[in-house]
């Protein structure tokens, strides 16, 4: 498995352990994870992706790596485009190779993030493998990045709470355990084999009501201040200048975009429970980094 160490490789780690498989956790420090084997893993090596596969000798390769924003040392092309290259190149002929890619994933989109995380699928889809790609919306866990630190930062920075345009731009958050137990149910599915499943949780929100629920979980009541899209263009990108942006612009263009899609084939093909947003919200955001 790759991407083992963050915050999905960590709940899919342990689903798989849970239901007895043998895992090897690929990581850049190869450390172990939950009880599996760790792996030196650097996948945008092509050279380090073929050993770390071969020394787990697998039946099954779990692709999660994939990064939020670019830094000067890791860009979306070699992260997601590359890296899958490589991983899709070192996984054996037979072996199952599990996805993950985005909603919203799609060559064309204005979004770096969402371009080539579409880019990686038609390399998946053309691979010859046994594949499976899931394509989760806004994952919510304990130690996950958007509600423990994005919005949390956005509702608490400042005396108003700033909204995106109107706020109508939709949202269908997926709990990480829900995530965790889709991508261990594919391996013994066959049927999943050359499909793509959308993994989005049971309720739509609208980017104003995740602000309001965000509050509601840290039990703060701030006003809530609408600030036009025509400012946000010009502001977003002077944000990259930052050290660490609040936002940056492809998190901009996917949030204006909206990040929805029906729960079904996901939910009935691997019996997913559906968590709820609201319930683990407070944890969450008490927890949050």
């Amino acid at each position: 498995m790759s991407g083992a160490s963050g915050f999905v490789g960590r709940a899919v780690v342990a689903e798989l352990l849970r239901q007895g498989h043998t895992v090897f956790a690929g990581s850049r420090r190869g450390e172990a994870v939950g009880g599996a084997q760790g792996v030196k893993l650097d996948v945008t090596d092509a050279a380090s992706a073929l050993r770390a596969v071969q020394q787990a000798e697998p039946d099954a390769v779990v692709h999660l790596v994939g990064i939020i924003a670019q830094t000067k040392d890791q860009t979306f092309q070699a992260a997601h485009v590359e890296g899958t290259r490589h991983m899709l190149a070192a996984t054996p002929r037979g072996a199952r190779y599990l996805h993950m890619s985005a909603l919203g994933a799609d060559p064309a989109s204005k979004s770096r993030y969402s371009a080539t995380k579409g880019e990686a699928e038609a390399l998946v889809r053309s691979s010859g493998l046994d594949w499976t790609i899931f394509r989760p919306s806004l994952i919510f866990g304990q130690g996950d990045d958007f509600f423990g630190r994005v919005l949390k930062e956005l509702v608490t920075t400042a005396p108003i709470v700033p909204q995106i345009g109107d706020g109508r731009f939709p949202f269908r958050p997926v709990s990480i355990s829900d995530v965790a137990q889709a991508f261990a149910g594919a391996l013994t599915r066959p049927g999943t084999i050359g499909q793509t499943y959308a993994l989005t949780g049971p309720e739509e929100f609208t980017f104003r009501q995740l602000l309001d629920e965000e509050q509601r979980a840290l039990g703060q009541h701030k006003p809530v201040v609408p600030v036009p899209l025509p400012l946000m263009d010009l502001a977003v990108p002077l944000m990259g200048a930052l050290p660490k942006p609040p936002i940056t612009t492809d998190q901009y263009a996917m949030l204006k975009a909206g990040n929805t899609a029906p729960n079904e084939p996901a939910r009935s093909v691997f019996g997913l429970p559906m968590h709820r947003l609201q319930d683990a919200l407070p944890g969450i955001v008490k927890g949050g980094r």
